[in-house]
């Protein structure tokens, strides 16, 4: 059977896609919502979501993540070694379903692999020649309004995608969009935050260096900067140091009087 299209109306889409009403479903969604919003690095989160796939989504036994990071594709989280060597083998022939996902603006859905009829042959003859899997949809994971990743679905069994299994992907899908959106949210207020907080660091070693050198403020940040070239030490941890040593020096004359 050749994948589905995602724009003929026997096959779902992103504008009829059907939330399903599952109380597992509601409550694997609230398990992943509490750990992303807990602080969970990205790595955990990323895993999380593959392992919430079979559980949610019928007929799926196992799934990937596969994230685009400029030209280059990587495998951020997987179910198990057989939906990352999917991943290898898909760059590996340069086509399939994930690598669609990521490059269309549609899901991509083959329900059958192994009857030899699609858009990759290569991709199909070598999941059927190397792994178990037989059926497999590819979601698009979106990140400001960039098609940055794929959330990728397999199952051993031809015809084991159904168009019911495909919705509640998709359904997963978005939520996996949302998630990696609060993921770079929280990282660029962690940059935020330690730049500012460099920022000072430096501001106050260029104020004590003008004050103990009696030097300008360009010329003081000129010697933190030579100072952090020749230690191969970051700026922010130079002043960091110029801070705590004057620090400890004014602990000491306190002591001292």
């Amino acid at each position: 059977m050749a994948p589905q299209d995602p724009s003929d109306d026997t096959s779902a889409h992103e504008g009829s896609v059907t939330t399903p009403e599952d109380r597992t479903i509601n409550e694997v969604f609230t398990r992943l919502a509490a750990m992303l919003y807990s602080g969970a690095d990205s790595e955990s989160v990323h895993q999380a979501l593959v392992d919430a796939c079979p559980t949610l989504v019928e007929g799926c036994d196992r799934a990937a993540i596969m994230l685009r990071e400029r030209d280059r594709y990587r495998t951020a989280a997987a179910t198990d070694a057989v939906a990352a060597q999917i991943d290898r083998l898909e760059l590996r022939v340069g086509e399939g379903p994930c690598l669609d996902a990521i490059r269309d603006e549609a899901y991509q859905h083959d329900p059958d692999l192994s009857d030899s009829v699609g858009p990759w042959p290569r991709f199909t003859a070598a999941i059927v020649a190397e792994t178990p899997v037989r059926s497999a949809i590819g979601y698009r994971l979106m990140l400001d309004g960039d098609k940055v990743g794929a959330l990728n679905l397999f199952s051993d069994s031809p015809n084991g995608l159904t168009r019911k299994a495909a919705d509640v992907g998709a359904v997963l899908a978005s939520f996996s969009s949302v998630a990696m959106m609060a993921l770079r949210a929280r990282t660029e207020a962690t940059t935020l935050r330690e730049g500012l907080q460099s920022n000072r660091e430096i501001g106050k070693a260029v104020g004590l260096l003008m004050a103990a050198h009696r030097v300008g403020a360009d010329e003081a940040f000129g010697i933190l900067r030579r100072t952090s070239q020749e230690l191969n030490v970051k700026l922010a941890q130079v002043a960091a140091q110029v801070v705590a040593g004057q620090e400890d020096q004014y602990a000491g004359r306190r002591s001292d009087g």
